[in-house]
C-alpha cells in the first residue's frame, strides 16, 4: 500500500504514512481542495532495525549544477547529512552525486532551485537504509508568535520586520499562539501584531513616519513542513495555510 494510516490513542490524531514528501503533499493538498481543515505535524522517517543497530532511509541524489553554483550546493547537502561519492565537471557544469539521508531531503528541492538559480537539475532515487546519520542542525532561528486575537496592523507588523522574515500581511486574522514570523534570532518572540498606534491631540512637526510593510513570504506546504520544529503545527484549510504553536497559550508554553 502507498498510504497508510493509523489511529493513535487520541480520537482525533492519526499516523499517515507514505513515499516521501511528495506523495503527503499530495495527499495534504486533495484533502484540501476538498474543504477538509486539520493540523500537520513536522514529518519523520520510519526506521528499520537491521543486524541490531537503528537504520535510517537514505537515497541516491544526482545533480548537475552550474560550477559556479556547485560549492553551495555541496555545502548545504552537507549540512543536510549528505556524504559526496563523486564530483565530475562536465563542460561548464558540475555532476555530483551524494548519499543522503531521506529525511535530511525533505524540502531541499525549492532551496536546490533557489541556490542554482533555476539551472540546476536534481535526481533522487531510494538507495536503502544505513545506520542512523545523527542529528541534523535545527533551524537555528525562532518564531514570531502572535499573543493577542485580532487582526494584524501595519503599525505592529513595521515595527517588528527588521528583526524578522514575516509570514503574514497586514489585516489578516490572527489567534494566540499563531506564528506569523521567523525570528532572525534564535529563540521565539511573543508579539502583540494587533496593537495600534496611540493617537493623541498633540501633532508633531514634522510628516507622521511612513509605515511600509515589506510583503511575506508566501508558505507552501513542502516549504511550511521543513520550516516547522516538534512543538509546531502546520494549519491547513481551504483557503489558508498558518503555522501555529502545538500549545496556543504563552503562559503555558513557558511551563
Amino acid at each position: 500500500m502507498s498510504i497508510r494510516v493509523e489511529p493513535t490513542d487520541s480520537r482525533e490524531v492519526f499516523e499517515v504514512a507514505g513515499r516521501g514528501e511528495l506523495q503527503i503533499g499530495v495527499l495534504i493538498e486533495t484533502m484540501r481542495r476538498e474543504g477538509y481543515e486539520f493540523s500537520v505535524s513536522r514529518p519523520e522517517i520510519i526506521p528499520r532495525e537491521i543486524d541490531g543497530k537503528s537504520c535510517e532511509p537514505v537515497e541516491d541524489v544526482l545533480t548537475e549544477v552550474p560550477e559556479g553554483y556547485a560549492g553551495s550546493v555541496m555545502e548545504k547537502l552537507s549540512i543536510r547529512r549528505g556524504r559526496l561519492v563523486s564530483m565530475e565537471p562536465r563542460g561548464d557544469r558540475m555532476h555530483l552525486h551524494f548519499v543522503v539521508p531521506s529525511r535530511g531531503l525533505f524540502g531541499y528541492r525549492g532551496e536546490f532551485l533557489t541556490d542554482t538559480r533555476g539551472e540546476g537539475i536534481l535526481n533522487r532515487t531510494v538507495k536503502g537504509y544505513e545506520p542512523h546519520a545523527g542529528p541534523l542542525e535545527g533551524r537555528g532561528v525562532g518564531a514570531i508568535v502572535a499573543t493577542e486575537l485580532g487582526k494584524t496592523t501595519p503599525y505592529a507588523l513595521f515595527h517588528i520586520q527588521e528583526r524578522s522574515t514575516l509570514f503574514v500581511p497586514p489585516g489578516t486574522p490572527v489567534y494566540e499562539g499563531q506564528i506569523v514570523g521567523e525570528n532572525r534570532r534564535a529563540g521565539d518572540l511573543n508579539v502583540n501584531v494587533c496593537r495600534q498606534k496611540k493617537l493623541t491631540n498633540v501633532r508633531a512637526a514634522g510628516k507622521d513616519e511612513a509605515t511600509v510593510v515589506t510583503p511575506p513570504r508566501p508558505l507552501t506546504i513542502e516549504s511550511a513542513l521543513e520550516w516547522i520544529e516538534d512543538d509546531e503545527l502546520l494549519e491547513v484549510t481551504p483557503k489558508e495555510l498558518r503555522l501555529r504553536k502545538r500549545v496556543l497559550a504563552g503562559s503555558q508554553r513557558k511551563r
